[in-house]
């Protein structure tokens, strides 16, 4: 048994890929909370919850009053506030880190708001930990027309950013995913962070299921690293070509998702082609999610880095039906559970 790094359940996966033509409604915030609130697992609750700036949930545009009823809400779950995804995209009023000019202001305006809610949450005492969350919001498509060039406006427009956030207290973390430009592979994750070269400010946010993606070289075949044609009964092939991204994005990682992943790619309503999350005890998942958890969580020699005050689940675009089961996030907290003993700490 171990008490840190506390768990957190992810609010955003009842508003991503929910709402738009076609698609399920949004999962409103109470009900998200309530399910996290209630969850248990031989005594053991969540401890918090990371939240998307963005409406229906949390509006960026929130007032003082407004974040004073989510800290009163969230205080009486006995809950906490850790990390906050900032909307700097496009659809949320954001704009693409690589576009025109009034597109990355747009993008720094998101972030500066979010940074601003994230001090906020920490005067009202409900938030002690957690990044502000951000990408570069563009697709590998469209970064592709001008790779060097693009990666240099991302790492710039980054940069600004980090200034932003080190005015107001924070750090930013940039989650890797094969559906955003220039962080699309682990070399080019790796080869943007160093462009910036603000360690103590902006870090990567590793996403379980995501990363694992980057081993297989979507939208970046030349970044592969397990073989074509990969045998997923192969597991010492999978452990090595695991160990070589988490040795290399590691050193970056300030902010961690546990989760799982079939391998396969999917999207749902404005959220296209991205990795497909699992629940916990998916027959199709391809991680050992507390073996593989620890591959962030311990250092090369196997050593327990204690890097994260939290880690959180992140579990988008499960159909409602099985988002509002009591059930699915019991499963969830017992699979946090494991992680925090095999490699957690007091």
């Amino acid at each position: 048994m171990h008490a840190k790094p506390k768990l957190h359940n992810a609010m955003w996966p009842g508003l991503v890929g929910k709402g738009a033509p076609g698609a399920e409604p949004p999962i409103d915030l109470d009900t998200m909370l309530n399910l996290t609130a209630a969850a248990r697992v031989n005594g053991t609750t969540f401890d918090g919850v990371d939240l998307f700036l963005f409406d229906p949930h949390v509006s960026i545009d929130s007032t003082n009053d407004d974040l004073q009823r989510l800290a009163d809400k969230v205080r009486a779950k006995n809950l906490m506030i850790g990390s906050l995804v900032a909307p700097v995209w496009p659809p949320t009023g954001g704009g693409s880190a690589m576009g025109s000019e009034a597109e990355r202001k747009a993008f720094l305006t998101q972030v500066r708001k979010a940074c601003a809610i994230g001090r906020k949450l920490e005067d009202l005492g409900v938030r002690r930990y957690g990044i502000i969350r951000i990408d570069s919001a563009a697709s590998p498509a469209e970064w592709a027309k001008d790779p060097a060039g693009n990666t240099k406006k991302i790492a710039d427009t980054f940069r600004q950013a980090a200034d932003i956030a080190e005015d107001i207290g924070e750090r930013l973390a940039a989650e890797g995913e094969i559906c955003w430009g220039g962080m699309h592979s682990v070399k080019r994750n790796v080869e943007l962070l160093e462009m910036v070269n603000r360690p103590k400010t902006v870090g990567f946010q590793a996403d379980m299921a995501h990363t694992l993606l980057f081993t297989m070289g979507y939208n970046a075949p030349d970044d592969r690293i397990l073989p074509e044609n990969f045998d997923w009964s192969d597991r010492k092939t999978l452990d090595e070509g695991l160990r070589k991204m988490t040795n290399a994005l590691r050193p970056w990682t300030i902010d961690f998702h546990v989760a799982q992943n079939d391998a396969t790619v999917k999207g749902s309503g404005s959220h296209d082609k991205t990795g497909r999350h699992c629940l916990p005890f998916d027959p199709n998942g391809k991680l050992d999610i507390v073996q593989h958890a620890g591959f962030w969580m311990r250092d090369d020699k196997g050593t327990v880095e204690r890097k994260f005050d939290h880690i959180c689940w992140d579990g988008c675009m499960f159909p409602n039906a099985v988002m509002t089961q009591q059930k699915t996030w019991n499963d969830v907290l017992g699979v946090m559970k494991a992680v925090r003993d095999a490699h957690g700490w007091e």
